[in-house]
């Protein structure tokens, strides 16, 4: 286990930062600086004098180190850097309140090189609350109208407790007024209530009764003025009213500080496509749309869409409260978990409990955190890492987030910027806190470009025929060449002998297809070399995944190795680094050879270190073994050449080793130093194991076993249906007496009446 984590540990070490973070540097090589630039992992060399003759402008571009290990003394390769434009402290001071630090950076990316920074976080204490009560008035809600009435200054009390700064207001919502929501007769209209002894306002969308104050004497006189209302169907304009409250800003009097928005009802919500039963089909447009009388009739448009309100409440960083009744909370559930920092509580029939439940939900609201960005533009990727309570770091997520955050505790986000590609424009993208008017802004600049200075037209570098830039000449549509020294010609004849000069043979292709012909001369692409490009300097074969196992350099294909190390791969380690022998041993135990960096084995050794036989009871060791037991002297064995290398040895007393030859039984062993030593000894029993001496244990074992299960399994099965035959015997034996005790009676049915009838004639004699 520790020699794994040694491994991993220098791996890392290895791999470097950028490494590690999961991104692989491996140059792509291009023909031009900027397109260079654009490629992971790939610097430019800016040198006047720096290719050799026949290479193109392509091996220009390759790794910083490539380039400086071929002499390039002047390497274009910027860094992604990073400058704070703003980063003022945290700070609770009512006048200055600064949330989140830093407040603005700008960052230059190369593409796959990724940067880094930290964002402190830290809920300013008192922070100022705006918090708009919007109320469900249809006729259901009639018993939580009387109640709300008197709760405005107990909501501002609670409120207090964590501000001194906080504002409230009231709104409320029934449906829109079209079938078949509301009732179209007039006097209905006028009057919603189910009873015509009840007396209820007109329907209505919704209603900006009390704009944000933080006065609850003017709560409680404008809720007093409210009357119920009521509709047809049982789900609300809900969606409509949250959507008004959250874009009139000025309306409504948002001020830019933790804004509440707390939604009561007792039944369900109309969304997006359910205005087509009225015949409304127009889209909501997100805009507000109140009346002079603070009103919104919403019959032009259709209810907005979940989504739709979820980025509407989030580009306003508002914060929503569902205080539905017990019968409808798993509706509002759902809806709350696709709205970011939303919550859901139960309210009692009555909406007694209102306080208690807005006090408890914007605790929860506090102590979640998430931190997360506004739509990136594409090519560049965002992601986040926290360090929540304790100082743990979480993986890396698409956004940032915390739970059971304290007041005055402070949580730190590292946050990553990746580009894959050139970004078109340097648009702010904005990181925020959800629900919360705190704001990071990061200006993401992408190196795409190469500022060489060096730009000379028909420079003398490129014999006038070209522009000189970033250390290449750029030729014009007549030449070509590393210093535009080749004329083009139109003429076959010329061109035909010219490309005969960049074939290898005269069956080859030109510059064997891995470059092309200028002037007679091979101008190589990417990573090949040589007089006809027949060089690959990145075609060896690798080991570990690394090329020659990172334990050598590749030419033209061929591992030329560090000192030491040997193989075509450069895979075989130091001779004292390998692993071919046991400790205190010879190399492969005298039996094989460690060409690289495991043992051989010589024919009939086998064993990570050639200490095993492969054969312990073969007819050589057989040989030995007679010879040994019979004093070298045995018919037909020449014990001399039998017993070769290998060391007869007299165990005392009678033996069981695995083989057995004619009464004697022997196994092998391998000694550290390689030394084969055959320990013999007589069987238990001779005079028994002179008859059955040749005979295999095991397969006396395995027969006598299968056998007696087989055996066994036949006197199950005769038992069996000695059994069965037996209770068959049985019961037919009880058949035959039942059917001889039956006694089949003939008598009649007292109840029969025969179908015979005999009518007499009162007019005969009687006489036949």
């Amino acid at each position: 286990m520790q020699q794994t984590w040694f491994m991993v540990i220098a791996i890392l070490c290895c791999l470097g930062p950028n490494d590690t973070l999961g991104i692989w540097q491996s140059c792509q090589p291009q023909p031009t600086c900027s397109k260079c630039l654009r490629s992971p992992g790939c610097a430019w060399c800016k040198q006047k004098v720096f290719l050799k003759s026949g290479e193109s402008n392509e091996r220009r571009c390759d790794s910083p180190e490539s380039l400086r290990s071929r002499k390039c003394e002047n390497v274009i390769n910027p860094k992604s850097e990073m400058e704070f434009r703003m980063d003022k402290p945290l700070s609770s001071e009512k006048d200055d309140v600064i949330q989140l630090k830093p407040q603005s950076i700008e960052v230059k990316l190369r593409i796959g090189q990724p940067e880094e920074f930290k964002v402190l976080f830290q809920r300013a204490e008192g922070y100022p609350i705006d918090l708009y009560y919007l109320m469900d008035l249809s006729f259901s809600m009639k018993d939580d109208l009387d109640k709300i009435k008197n709760l405005g200054q107990d909501i501002l009390t609670t409120l207090h407790s964590f501000t001194s700064d906080r504002h409230i207001g009231f709104g409320s919502f029934v449906d829109k007024v079209a079938l078949p929501y509301v009732s179209q007769q007039r006097s209905r209209l006028a009057n919603p209530c189910p009873s015509r002894m009840e007396k209820c306002q007109p329907a209505f969308s919704f209603r900006n009764i009390l704009p944000l104050t933080n006065q609850a004497k003017r709560f409680k006189e404008e809720v007093s003025k409210q009357n119920i209302s009521g509709n047809l169907d049982s789900p609300e304009a809900g969606l409509d009213a949250i959507m008004q409250a959250a874009v009139c800003r000025n309306e409504i009097g948002w001020r830019n500080v933790t804004s509440i928005l707390v939604y009561t009802s007792d039944d369900t919500f109309h969304m997006a496509g359910d205005g087509r039963l009225a015949g409304i089909y127009r889209p909501h447009d997100g805009q507000c749309h109140l009346d002079s009388k603070s009103a919104y009739e919403g019959t032009l448009q259709d209810y907005p869409s979940i989504g739709h309100l979820s980025t509407v409440l989030q580009s306003n960083n508002m914060q929503l409260i569902f205080a539905v009744t017990e019968e409808i909370y798993p509706a509002y559930k759902a809806l709350s978990e696709l709205i970011p920092h939303s919550v859901v509580g139960v309210l009692k029939n009555d909406s007694s409990n209102v306080v208690e439940l807005i006090s408890d939900a914007y605790r929860n609201l506090s102590a979640s955190i998430v931190f997360e960005h506004e739509q990136a533009p594409a090519g560049l990727s965002i992601s986040y890492r926290s360090s929540c309570e304790g100082g743990k770091e979480s993986n890396w997520s698409t956004r940032g987030e915390c739970n059971g955050i304290k007041l005055n505790q402070q949580v730190e986000f590292t946050v990553r910027l990746n580009a894959t590609d050139c970004l078109t424009k340097n648009a702010p993208i904005n990181i925020k806190v959800q629900g919360i008017n705190a704001i990071l802004t990061v200006y993401v600049e992408t190196i795409c470009d190469c500022d060489c200075e060096d730009r000379q037209e028909n420079s003398s570098h490129c014999n006038y025929n070209g522009t000189f830039h970033c250390g290449m000449c750029s030729c014009d549509d007549k030449h070509l060449g590393q210093m535009c020294e080749c004329q083009l010609s139109d003429d076959f004849d010329s061109i035909k002998a010219m490309s005969a000069l960049c074939r290898q043979t005269n069956n080859s292709d030109i510059c064997n297809g891995n470059g092309h012909c200028e002037c007679g001369k091979c101008a190589c692409h990417n990573q090949y070399r040589g007089l006809f490009c027949e060089c690959d300097d990145n075609s060896c074969p690798q080991a570990n995944n690394k090329m020659c196992n990172g334990k050598g350099s590749c030419s033209c294909g061929t591992c030329m190795c560090n000192v030491g190390y040997s193989g075509e791969k450069c895979h075989c380690p130091p001779e004292k680094e390998r692993d071919c022998w046991k400790e205190g041993g010879t190399t492969c135990s005298g039996h094989g050879q460690c060409p690289c960096d495991h043992c051989i084995c010589k024919k009939g050794m086998t064993g990570q270190y050639c200490h095993k036989v492969e054969e312990p009871c073969s007819t050589r060791y057989q040989n030995c073994t007679l010879c040994a037991v019979h004093d070298s002297k045995y018919a037909g064995v020449n014990c001399d050449k039998a017993c070769s290398g290998l060391t007869p040895v007299k165990m005392e007393g009678p033996q069981e080793y695995d083989c057995v030859l004619e009464g004697f039984t022997f196994y092998i062993e391998v000694t550290d130093d390689g030394n084969i030593k055959i320990y013999h000894a007589d069987l238990p029993s001779k005079s028994h194991n002179t008859i059955f001496g040749s005979v295999d244990k095991t397969s006396v074992i395995i027969g006598s076993s299968v056998t007696g299960i087989v055996v066994i399994g036949i006197v199950i099965i005769i038992v069996y249906r000695l059994l069965v035959e037996l209770y068959d015997l049985r019961e037919y034996r009880s058949f035959l007496r039942a059917q001889e005790q039956t006694d089949w009676k003939h008598t009649q049915n007292p109840l029969f009446q025969g179908a015979t009838t005999t009518i007499m004639n009162p007019l005969h004699d009687g006489v036949e």
